[in-house]
């Protein structure tokens, strides 16, 4: 039976066919054997190597052109190296040297203890990588295959093998520059427990425990810098955001978690195009496209510069001049964009997140002091010097040779890169490089717990403490005190590991454009954790404006008005209706009216209730007078009615005009001349509230006495016909009292309801 390892990707593979006999494995077994699967030829093995009592892997993608490769497995493909030179990633090849030098001559951190490394090039791609992560755990010698790398590892680090055998293998890496070489690192490296520390990968997906229980980074989760973008969106009230991310699990995650951050903030999305590098001009086009056509005027971006270099050119070729961006530390600080024409043309302003900056004390004189005579074995910067001196050197065939029509004047040896300013020189932005730093004192802190000597005396009798050396360490033992690092930095700060993850530190920087129109990089906050601080005053938004622009789909509703949603749009796009009579809202945005208490009402730009306006008839106007006059003269009239009918009560005129029904019309003739004269003059709660069922019942009671009296007088009529004398007995006296009583009681009811 046999089983196949595909390791990397297309077009670079690494195809290890490994057969169940040849290795020997069965149940119980812990021995195996050699394969016959050989590694590449490794005669001109890329690599800077440095012997010592422990020796520290590196990975570094330091120079991004590949060989062109013919995979027809039929034969061996011959070993190619890659080329040219990048100045960057040799600044952080250099800054794991300079640490290690710097803690090598430390008489407290280590002492007694020399620290090697065996850095190999990457060349950016997976495969690489993998080849050279190989070579570092199984030694220089090593075959190509996993199997063979085991074995390496087995008589390296075995419980057996006292001493290792043979070329050091490394019990620990620091490499893994992108998340998806990190995620394959580390699931090739776990199974031997060599711990790898990136110092940029940062996937929050690599922070899973369960998967990659032997990652570390000196890199914050993307996590965390998506929380302080989303911050400074709603800070800065920008509600109306386009985005363009990269088609890869760094801009889709980054995008979906500022979408998470941002709910219930009233932030939303005007659209989100995706970038694909093999696609990368008609994908920057089509985004340049939507950015044009959009209304937002912010632009969030999560993509690789090179990416942004495109899209800013699509932009200038349509003139689209007037958004602001949004950075992710992909592209902030690039220096390459810092100086592309096109970037000064587009951008009227870039905020964004980078990676914390900080001071290497003594690096740059380290850095200028580089000279090929001192580091003879140095192929790196053999080619670097040859590269920017334009010279070759005497006992080497010319790094650049193919680039070149006429050989290189030989080296005058007198060059110097005391006034070089370029990527390798230029300390002013230590980022990255910073965090390679890190990562070389974390091992060196866990590698010092674990060789420290504990007091013999201060140790229990029966104790079994004993001291590890250099010699016996185990990848294992230094992936569990890499766990436990707390540490101070020579810079002041605290470090330590929370799982995978270090506490997340940021700048925030802000493109300004310089008096001669060149743009520079300007610290304006921090962000620690989750805690943003920024100084709003130091931004340059444009050309000597410190204006916070706007980015919004619909202008924020005016207190008077509410907001109205759109149906099928974003709940950022929203029309303002005024409130109706007798409701306001007083503030901002506001999402419905308030109705106003019973004594008030709105006010004209209904933004606040005002007491209601009182009119009413008053005694000393025309109309009053003379309804009061009227009033009085109906009262003093119906009384001296009322008088003359009680004086007079006996009579029989009197007595056959129905006396009770009269004594009770003059009385409600009487009441309502005077309920008149409650409605003139200034109301008042009990008035408002008397005066209404006060008329009405007296109406209603003069009513009821003329029409029981109407009905008596037509009964009498009746009944005088033949076969009628009963009809009167109906309108009695009695009944006549309950017919008044009955009429006047429902409007009393309903006056009280």
């Amino acid at each position: 039976m046999s089983w196949f390892l595909w390791l990397g990707s297309a077009p670079s593979l690494l195809l290890v066919g490994l057969v169940g006999r040849e290795l020997g494995l069965g149940v119980g077994s812990q021995v195996v054997q050699a394969v016959t699967c050989s590694r590449w030829e490794t005669s001109g093995v890329t690599g800077l190597f440095q012997d010592g009592d422990v020796v520290i892997g590196g990975l570094f993608s330091l120079f991004y052109k590949p060989p062109a490769m013919d995979h027809d497995f039929t034969q061996l493909p011959p070993y190619k190296p890659c080329t040219r030179l990048q100045g960057l990633p040799l600044q952080y090849i250099y800054a794991m040297v300079f640490a290690l030098e710097e803690i090598n001559e430390s008489g407290t951190l280590l002492p007694g203890v020399k620290l090697g490394y065996h850095i190999h090039d990457s060349c950016g791609l997976s495969f690489w990588a993998l080849q050279a992560a190989l070579s570092l755990v199984g030694g220089k010698g090593s075959s190509c295959s996993l199997s063979a790398a085991i074995t390496n590892y087995s008589a390296a680090y075995g419980e057996e093998s006292g001493e290792r055998t043979g070329d050091q293998s490394v019990p620990l890496i620091i490499g893994g520059d992108s998340p998806n070489t990190a995620q394959i690192l580390s699931r090739l490296l776990r199974p031997l427990s060599v711990p790898l520390i990136s110092y940029t990968a940062s996937c929050p997906c690599l922070s899973d425990r369960s998967q990659f229980p032997n990652f570390f980074r000196t890199m914050p989760s993307d996590i965390y810098q998506v929380r302080a973008i989303a911050q400074l969106a709603i800070r800065l009230n920008w509600t109306w955001i386009g985005a363009v991310v990269a088609k890869n699990s760094y801009g889709l995650i980054s995008i979906k978690i500022f979408q998470e951050e941002t709910r219930g903030a009233g932030v939303c999305l005007a659209f989100v195009e995706t970038l694909r590098r093999e696609n990368i001009v008609s994908d920057a086009t089509r985004a340049a496209l939507a950015i044009q056509a959009s209304t937002a005027k912010v632009i969030l971006i999560f993509t690789w510069y090179t990416d942004v270099r495109e899209l800013f050119e699509q932009l200038d070729a349509r003139n689209v001049t007037d958004r602001h961006f949004l950075a992710s530390e992909a592209w902030s600080t690039s220096g390459d964009l810092l100086q592309n024409p096109s970037s000064s043309k587009v951008a009227s302003s870039v905020l964004g997140v980078a990676i914390r900056s900080s001071v290497i004390p003594g690096f740059e004189k380290y850095l200028r002091n580089l000279s090929p005579s001192h580091r003879p074995k140095d192929r790196f910067l053999r080619e670097f010097w040859e590269n920017v001196f334009l010279c070759h050197l005497g006992d080497t065939a010319p790094a650049n040779k193919l680039l070149q029509k006429d050989p290189l004047p030989p080296c005058s040896g007198t060059e110097s890169l005391q006034t070089v300013q370029n990527l390798l020189t230029d300390t002013s932005q230590v980022r990255v490089t910073y965090n390679v730093y890190l990562a070389v004192y974390a091992v060196a802190h866990a590698l010092h717990r674990l060789l420290l000597c504990p007091d013999i005396k201060s140790l229990p009798r029966n104790s079994s403490s004993t001291c590890s050396i250099p010699k016996h360490i185990k990848p294992m033992e230094v992936l569990q005190h890499l766990m436990k690092v707390n540490f101070t930095t020579p810079q002041g700060e605290m470090f330590y590991f929370d799982g995978a993850d270090v506490p997340a530190k940021y700048d925030l920087v802000n493109w300004q454009k310089t008096l001669g129109g060149k743009l520079k990089l300007v610290l304006i906050g921090r962000v620690d954790g989750y805690d943003l601080q920024m100084n709003e005053s130091a931004i340059q938004w444009s050309t000597g404006s410190n204006q916070v622009p706007v980015s919004v789909c619909s202008e924020s509703c005016r207190p008077g008005t509410r907001v109205a949603t759109r149906k099928g749009e974003p709940l950022c796009c929203f029309d303002c209706l005024p409130c109706t009579e007798g409701e306001i809202s007083n503030i901002t945005g506001s999402p419905n009216c308030e109705p106003c208490p019973p004594e008030f009402w709105s006010n004209s730009d209904r933004t606040a209730c005002v007491p209601r306006q009182l009119d009413f008839l008053s005694f000393n106007e025309t109309l009053g007078i003379t309804l009061t006059t009227v009033a009085v003269f109906g009262v003093t009239v119906t009384t001296t009615v009322f008088v003359v009918f009680l004086y007079y009560r006996q009579t029989p005129m009197v007595r056959a005009n129905n006396s009770e029904l009269s004594f009770l019309l003059l009385l409600s003739l009487k009441l309502c001349f005077l309920c008149s004269l409650v409605f003139i003059g200034r109301p008042s709660v009990w008035s408002c509230r008397f005066q209404q069922a006060a008329f009405g019942i007296s109406f209603v009671l003069c009513i009821s006495c003329l029409q029981v009296k109407t009905m008596v007088v037509l009964a009498a009529f009746r009944s005088a016909r033949p076969g009628a004398e009963a009809l009167m007995k109906w309108f009695g006296p009695g009944q006549q009292r309950g017919s008044v009583c009955f009429f006047t009681s429902i409007q009393s009811t309903g006056s009280s309801a």
